[in-house]
């Protein structure tokens, strides 16, 4: 049964005023102990937890979710099991803590196999290809971001689909393999261009821009950067003045064929 208290704690979540959600979210698990079931209980705690993620309180949120997840072990509930070991490896890995991330990671993942919880899965193995890239192994990010995008086409997670190969594609061209960071970028692009979300688009067209910049082909980087600044104009996104700058450095790369006069045709006249 959700409480006056946590009715409030969402209410202020959704207007992102997290000072009074905590607040809010404290209340409900106070209310949660003195009178509520264990599940009421690891719920509330599973909200306070969130919240003081997002406020960056890394410590006090951690200190929520195992308190969740002693009371979800006592009920053998393995896919709640597996997402607040989730959470933990993600408390951790914004931490900056990524050797104990990843081991929550990998234990949760060991978890939501065995339940088949495939969308989990997919959002488990692409956090996980984040942290091999924080540490700089990016072969391993390759491959986690492979099982990843495996998962999402299962459930059909466009979102997830479409993030999976932006971050993919960037990790090809780190490496400097251009030819499969372009498919996965363009992959990225269609699929943003398919959610309707414009902004995630240019986000992938000003790497995509880089990346042909880097091939030599600005004629692709100017065009990517055209399209770019369309959407910063409609969106009064923040990058517009840098995407100006930009398109102007390949523009000088290559300039534009000056158009020609065409010669004065002359006129024929008819044989003797």
């Amino acid at each position: 049964m959700t409480t006056h208290a946590a009715q409030q704690a969402q209410i202020y979540l959704h207007r992102g005023n997290l000072t009074q959600a905590q607040y809010w979210c404290a209340q409900a698990v106070d209310e949660a102990r003195s009178q509520g079931t264990w599940d009421t209980l690891a719920s509330a705690l599973g909200n306070l937890g969130n919240v003081y993620a997002l406020l960056e309180d890394f410590q006090q949120a951690e200190a929520c979710y195992q308190e969740v997840l002693t009371i979800q072990r006592s009920q053998e509930n393995p896919n709640t099991i597996g997402e607040t070991l989730a959470n933990i490896g993600n408390v951790k890995a914004d931490a900056g803590d990524y050797t104990k991330a990843r081991a929550y990671y990998l234990e949760a993942i060991d978890v939501l196999t065995a339940t088949e919880n495939h969308r989990a899965l997919g959002i488990l193995y692409g956090n996980l290809a984040l942290q091999e890239i924080a540490t700089n192994q990016l072969e391993n990010a390759i491959g986690h971001f492979t099982y990843a995008l495996d998962f999402h086409r299962m459930v059909g997670d466009e979102v997830s689909l479409a993030n999976t190969y932006s971050q993919l594609g960037q990790v090809f061209l780190t490496q400097g393999k251009f030819r499969q960071a372009e498919g996965c970028l363009n992959n990225a692009s269609e699929h943003f261009i398919k959610l309707g979300n414009e902004p995630s688009e240019a986000a992938v067209l000003r790497v995509l821009a880089d990346l042909y910049n880097k091939k030599g082909d600005t004629i692709s980087a100017v065009r990517c950067l055209e399209r770019t600044i369309q959407i910063d104009i409609r969106y009064q996104l923040p990058e517009r003045t840098n995407d100006f700058s930009q398109l102007s450095e390949f523009r000088k790369k290559n300039p534009a064929p000056q158009a020609g006069i065409p010669p004065k045709l002359k006129k024929k006249t008819n044989p003797p």
